[in-house]
């Protein structure tokens, strides 16, 4: 029976195929403040930039592609049963061929109306004022803004309770909720964590890999698969 290998991803791990994060640039995410682009504040009080604002994330995920670290991820699904559960929004994880991704915080490629969260609509076009689902009501981005409930996060914890190995990569888990998720691993597993600029140290069920996700990635493939 393979071991059960639940990987936790950020914004790390996709800027290396060109996306940004605003974590790197003091708040702003492509130019703009978070809070106008990211809150149920800041589309209550300009919808038209905050719709804007993410048809042209869309179209930029349209012209990236997945890197190494995401294909050496799915690689890993030979010799592991893999669990992704990812803060980003794109799409690149299903892209290299990772067949079991959770989005805690929403997916570019899916819009759902104001008042539902839970209905999700496909959506690889831009959304407009006055577009609206079946029911009548007007279609927003399924992006989990500030501020706002996270609703995949009891199927995260579920899922790390039954970690056999943990591979953190590409975030430094400082978002709640998200950054919580490593608490509910049964303890003393043995547990991975790739970042360029580490915020903890190797010892004695933790490894930490002071690298980026491409190269980091690329050791321990090897690591895991020599086990």
């Amino acid at each position: 029976m393979k071991k059960h290998l639940v990987v936790l991803t950020g914004a790390g791990i996709s800027a290396e195929s060109g996306l940004k994060t605003f974590r790197d640039a003091d708040g702003l995410w492509e130019g703009h403040d978070v809070m106008e682009v990211a809150t149920p504040e800041g589309f209550a009080a300009n919808p038209e930039l905050v719709l804007d604002f993410y048809n042209q994330r869309r179209k930029q995920l349209f012209e990236v592609e997945p890197n190494s670290a995401h294909i050496d991820l799915a690689k890993l699904e030979k010799d592991f049963t893999v669990s992704i559960i990812t803060q980003n929004v794109d799409d690149l994880h299903e892209r290299a061929g990772s067949s079991n991704v959770i989005h805690l915080h929403g997916e570019l490629l899916k819009s759902r109306n104001i008042v539902d969260p839970f209905t999700l609509f496909d959506c690889k076009t831009d959304i407009h004022l006055g577009d609206t689902c079946p029911n009548g009501h007007q279609l927003r981005p399924h992006i989990v803004w500030f501020g706002e409930e996270v609703p995949m996060i009891n199927k995260a914890r579920e899922i790390c309770e039954t970690a056999d190995v943990l591979l953190i990569i590409g975030t430094s888990m400082q978002v709640y909720p998200a950054s919580g998720l490593r608490h509910y691993v049964p303890e003393n597993t043995p547990t991975y964590f790739i970042d360029p600029k580490p915020n903890m140290e190797s010892k004695q069920n933790l490894t930490v890999v002071a690298e980026n996700a491409t190269i980091g990635m690329k050791m321990l493939l090897k690591l895991l698969i020599t086990q």
